[in-house]
C-alpha cells in the first residue's frame, strides 16, 4: 500500500480547491495552478482535507496513486507559502543583476546572457553573486533555476560557475607536471 498516497491533505486557510472530473484547480494567496489527473484516480475533499484514492492494487494504479498525492500537496502548498531556489554564482567577475523584470548574468562570455522569467515566476538578485527563483509551480521553478545554472555550470577544476545554494561540487586534481 502507497505510503505517500494514503496521507490526506490539510487546505489551509485561504486556499480554495476545486475538483471537476479529474481536473483540480488549487486558488490561494500566491496564484492558481491548474492540472489534469488520471481518470482512475479518485480525488475527494471533505472538510478541509483532501484524500486521494485508487481503484485497485494494479502496478500503474499503485504508481499513479502517491504521485497524484505529491501534486496535489505541492500545488497547495505552492499556492499558500511558494517555492523559492537560490543559486550562487562563484568565480572572478561572475555577477548578476537584474534589468526590468530580466536577468542578466555576466559569467566570463563575451556578452552577457539574459533570462526573461515566464508568467507566474519572479527572479530576486539580493547580491552580485546571489540569484533567488520564486514562484506557486514547484515544477517550474526547479526548471527555471536549472536553465539559469546550464548557462554556466559548475566545473570540477577550479569550482567557477553557477550552482544552487548548498550544492557540493567534486573537485578534481589538475594535472601534475614533471
Amino acid at each position: 500500500m502507497s505510503r505517500v498516497g494514503k496521507k490526506p491533505i490539510e487546505i489551509p486557510a485561504g486556499v480554495t480547491v476545486t475538483v471537476n472530473g479529474n481536473t483540480v484547480t488549487v486558488k490561494g494567496p500566491k496564484g492558481e495552478l491548474t492540472r489534469t489527473f488520471h481518470p482512475d484516480i479518485m480525488i475527494n475533499i471533505e472538510d478541509n482535507v483532501i484524500t486521494v484514492a485508487r481503484p485497485s492494487d494494479e502496478k500503474q494504479h499503485r504508481a499513479l496513486h502517491g504521485t497524484t498525492r505529491s501534486l496535489l500537496a505541492n500545488m497547495v502548498e505552492g499556492v499558500s507559502k511558494g517555492y523559492e531556489k537560490g543559486l550562487e554564482l562563484v568565480g572572478v567577475g561572475y555577477r548578476a543583476s537584474k534589468q526590468g523584470k530580466k536577468l542578466v548574468l555576466s559569467v566570463g562570455y563575451s556578452h552577457p546572457v539574459e533570462i526573461e522569467p515566464e508568467e507566474g515566476l519572479e527572479i530576486e538578485v539580493p547580491a552580485a553573486t546571489k540569484v533567488i527563483v520564486k514562484g506557486a509551480d514547484k515544477q517550474r521553478v526547479g526548471e527555471l533555476a536549472a536553465n539559469i545554472r546550464a548557462v554556466r555550470p559548475p566545473e570540477p577544476y577550479k569550482g567557477k560557475g553557477i550552482r544552487y545554494e548548498g550544492e557540493l561540487v567534486r573537485r578534481k586534481e589538475g594535472k601534475t607536471g614533471k
